[in-house]
């Protein structure tokens, strides 16, 4: 990358000492280096607050280098996609069949693979790369599992900005693969185009209390391993989500209406037949001035998401609030206070500094 690109990136952190690597990082994401992205991968999820004013620096720069390109009709178009359903649905293993059909389409194909970590220990099993051996050595193919911390709906915090940095890298198909534990996943919905519901051809009984909020929000199902002894099944399961979705309340005059089809691994059936789907739903989008419009208003909602997380944070590593954090505890479950009081006590020793 040039040295103006450099010279031209800018920071809104006002008095900040941008870091030679840091400018590195920048060039080198910007060039499509799969390694320079996984190191920018892992300084955006820091928490170091040296490192996280180094990362805003580097997205701040990303972002307006990729404003100046959409200025001159220079800028890729880019496809979100985000993939949810139970463990077992097979996740990982659609994602990479489907991922190696688009590079062999000649599109570049990120995968944010978040996977499980215990709220209390903050272990995972960082396992998908070797659930997805031949789309991990694809040269157009990026794969980056992190793990979830315990966040609510099975997503990083940052998982929103490294799909802007795969981008940056030029990556035009990016896929978010979700824990898929339960009706908080639906927050993926929240950064991506469109949302894939996946459905193992077991499912059954699970449609009545499975996730109405993901059912709800999907703009596409996938029922998948429909081969062999369970085609049967998969058949059935593809009517009982037909139904389903029909009685599903989309905002007036939505131009989309979700759809349920058949995938499998195994055959590759449905699958190419799933991405003109997915194809199909973002030209819609686009046509209806709906598509940009909607990456608008989840930016918004980005915002209100990282002051909620830094507030907390500097909320419980306050130490005027941690001198009275135990004993407001033990006054709300010793019945002395309501919960409420408790908060509005910890809340004024936090604001009064």
């Amino acid at each position: 990358m040039s040295a103006r690109i450099l010279k031209n990136s800018v920071s809104y952190i006002h008095g900040l000492s941008v870091h030679n690597e840091t400018r590195e990082l920048l060039a080198g994401v910007l060039e499509g280096s799969r390694a320079h992205l996984a190191r920018a991968i892992t300084l955006i999820e820091t928490k170091h607050p040296g490192k996280h004013q180094q990362a805003q620096w580097l997205l701040t720069s990303l972002l307006s280098h990729r404003n100046k390109l959409k200025k001159s009709n220079k800028l890729r178009d880019t496809f979100r996609i985000g993939f949810s359903g139970s463990p077992g649905a097979g996740k990982s293993t659609l994602i990479e069949t489907l991922g190696k059909s688009l590079t062999g389409l000649d599109h570049r194909v990120a995968v944010l693979a978040v996977d499980p970590s215990s709220s209390r220990t903050g272990g995972s099993i960082l396992g998908d790369k070797t659930r997805m051996p031949k789309l991990s050595s694809d040269p157009n193919a990026f794969i980056r599992p992190s793990p979830s911390g315990g966040t609510l709906g099975g997503v990083t915090r940052n998982t929103q900005e490294a799909i802007l940095l795969c981008e940056g890298a030029g990556y035009d198909v990016i896929i978010v693969e979700t824990v898929g534990v339960g009706q908080s996943e639906t927050v993926v919905a929240d950064m991506v185009d469109m949302f894939v519901l996946l459905v193992p051809p077991a499912a059954g009984d699970e449609l009545q209390g499975l996730k109405k909020g993901i059912v709800e929000l999907a703009d596409l199902v996938l029922v998948t391993k429909a081969d062999g002894d369970l085609l049967p099944a998969a058949r059935r399961i593809q009517t009982e989500y037909s139904s389903a979705l029909r009685l599903v309340r989309r905002a007036l005059n939505y131009p989309w209406k979700p759809r349920v089809l058949r995938v499998s691994s195994f055959t590759n059936e449905g699958v190419n037949e799933a991405w003109e789907t997915m194809t199909e739903y973002k030209e819609t989008l686009l046509e209806k001035d709906l598509f940009n419009e909607k990456r608008m208003l989840q930016q918004k909602t980005w915002l209100w998401y990282h002051i909620q997380w830094q507030l907390m944070e500097r909320f419980h590593s306050d130490p005027v609030v941690n001198d009275h954090l135990k004993d407001q505890e033990e006054s709300v479950m010793a019945g002395r206070l309501t919960p409420g009081t408790a908060a509005d006590n910890l809340i004024k020793f936090f604001i009064k500094q």
